[in-house]
């Protein structure tokens, strides 16, 4: 791709209009400094002190938030979260980077997701997670929610070039994309076909039919029954993305990390390299800023190919961002991209 077919996209991302819909988790941060450990006279215990809180929208959350750092124009939350405080972190975490929360059911009746993300100081001042606390919905989603979920998809999708699926729980029925609401996309996307309805999965990714998917290498492999022993070499994710394309027909995105992404659709098979980055690299969001690459740059008029790449323009970037989910600019992109082409 050159600098200037780059540019093009990017700018067209000012005009591309987005719904994320799925699993909204707030990423929380708490900061702990060792050196102000103090003892519990209660119980004996030593409790860590926290210094500083780095609340932020994840999973879905994540999505938009690079969607946001790219200056995509428009970006809609469709999902739910719950009436509590960290629920309204949420919300302000969103809304701060300009997403449209109107989609964002609040209830009651069920927690906001969260991540509770403990990270201790260390003495050269970095940062290491311990053990993380999680806070899930553990009932089923009620059907009136499920009711609502696809209420808000149908009035969204009128309003929007293109909508992202971000299914984080893996079990199906506790998190905002149960089978109902899957079948629900399935028929919104067979109505729009000039819309892409774009997936990521944490579970089974190959539930998700007429819509585009993005699975790695591993889930690629599972959803298409290829045995494997740790990991699906090359030639096993090939015939995984040929076969889930089959199934589908519909493109098929395959991450492969360094070994970088696969694409199966009308023409084929392709292969898009990585960009490569040197120095450690922090992976955790590498494949939600992967989707708001590729999905911008479809709406934005790029070829499957080109989407890819920039899929991956965006990823080199966000894993060299250590002990957080990051995000890239435009002109990281840019920056990235002439670094690479030298």
């Amino acid at each position: 791709m050159t600098a200037d077919r780059l540019q093009e996209l990017l700018d067209g991302f000012r005009r591309v209009r987005l719904a994320v819909f799925g699993d909204y988790f707030l990423d929380k941060y708490l900061i702990i400094d060792p050196a102000r450990v103090e003892t519990s006279l209660e119980t004996g215990l030593q409790a860590y002190q926290v210094v500083d809180k780095r609340p932020q929208p994840g999973a879905a959350g994540t999505v938009t938030s690079n969607l946001a750092a790219l200056r995509v124009g428009d970006i809609r939350a469709v999902g739910f979260v719950g009436d509590d405080g960290e629920g309204y972190e949420m919300r302000q975490g969103l809304e701060a980077t300009g997403v449209d929360t109107r989609h964002l059911l609040v209830r009651p009746e069920v927690f906001t997701p969260t991540y509770c993300k403990p990270m201790m100081r260390e003495q050269d001042g970095s940062l290491r997670e311990i053990n993380r606390l999680d806070t899930k919905n553990w009932e089923p989603v009620a059907r009136e929610l499920e009711d609502a979920l696809i209420a808000e998809l149908r009035d969204c999708v009128q309003q929007v070039d293109g909508v992202i699926i971000a299914d984080q729980v893996e079990q199906e029925e506790l998190g905002a994309i149960t089978p109902r609401v899957c079948d629900a996309l399935a028929q919104l996307a067979k109505a729009n076909p000039e819309k892409p309805f774009f997936a990521d999965s944490r579970g089974d990714i190959s539930r998700f039919g007429n819509l585009i998917i993005k699975p790695n290498k591993l889930e690629a492999a599972r959803a298409a029954g290829i045995t494997f022993d740790e990991q699906p070499t090359r030639e096993q994710a090939e015939a995984a993305a040929a076969e889930l394309y089959t199934q589908s027909r519909k493109t098929v995105f395959v991450t492969m990390g360094e070994e970088g992404m696969l694409i199966a659709d009308d023409a084929g098979l392709t292969h898009v390299a990585a960009v490569r980055v040197e120095g450690p690299i922090d992976i955790v969001g590498a494949g939600d800023s992967a989707t708001a690459g590729i999905v911008s740059a479809l709406c934005a008029g790029a070829t499957n190919e080109e989407a890819a790449l920039m899929g991956n323009l965006v990823a080199s970037i966000t894993i060299q961002q250590l002990g957080a989910t990051g995000t890239a600019s435009p002109q990281e992109v840019m920056a990235r991209l002439r670094k690479v082409s030298q």
